[in-house]
């Protein structure tokens, strides 16, 4: 299967927003997106988790407002809100810290959702100056992509998606670009550019393999 990645690219809209939670600075990265579907069958999508697997990852537990979740080989948490078909929240659980996503959606048409994802978490400064917007973003975009590929096909991501698809060009034009769009959106947030722009190098390096993980 061949992703569409100039469509990835383009009609992405990719925000980085400061915020404040519990008392403490946090930056939350947006990603919006219009998809080729009604309402209820990107809801069923984002959220049925016989069909999660098909372009995300295998998610267990119990998934309905106040159940607790587990992405295969990733986050946890526990689902805060469920408004069907359009909004969910989650706290977001990994490697011993919390952040939170919310899921919106908009029926646009008949046959049009628009998809917004916001993942807000506290500011590790050390993190931050690293990594960057990029290092939540990246990863989003990359599930947003398959996302895009099913709906628009039905595709299911086979089994070895996730090791051959990584050593592709196709892959490394998506991820180079995705980071330049967050490094893009952290300096338009009011980041240092000096700053965001090797983050957003190291960024696509851990992405690419090229790099080993570090921070929290």
């Amino acid at each position: 299967m061949t992703h569409d990645i100039a469509a990835a690219i383009g009609a992405t809209s990719r925000i980085v927003r400061k915020r404040e939670r519990e008392g403490k600075l946090a930056e939350a990265v947006i990603a919006e997106r219009t998809y080729p579907t009604d309402i209820d069958d990107l809801w069923d999508a984002v959220t049925n988790p016989e069909r999660l697997p098909r372009w995300f990852s295998p998610v267990t537990g119990d998934l309905k407002l106040g159940g607790r979740y587990q992405v295969e080989g990733n986050a946890g948490g526990t689902v805060l809100t469920c408004d069907p078909p359009k909004s969910f929240t989650l706290t977001w659980e990994f490697a011993g810290n919390v952040s939170w996503v919310e899921v919106h959606l908009q029926a646009i048409s008949d046959d049009e959702t628009h998809l917004q994802l916001v993942h807000e978490a506290h500011i590790d400064p050390e993190w931050a100056a690293k990594y960057g917007a990029g290092a939540t973003g990246v990863g989003w975009d990359l599930g947003l992509l398959g996302l895009q590929t099913h709906v628009a096909t039905g595709w299911s991501k086979p089994p070895e998606a996730a090791t051959e698809w990584t050593q592709t060009e196709e892959y490394r034009f998506f991820v180079q670009r995705s980071s330049e769009g967050w490094r893009d959106a952290s300096v338009a947030a009011g980041n240092d550019p000096a700053i965001a722009g090797p983050a957003a190098d190291n960024t696509t390096a851990f992405y690419l393999g090229e790099a080993p993980p570090g921070g929290n």
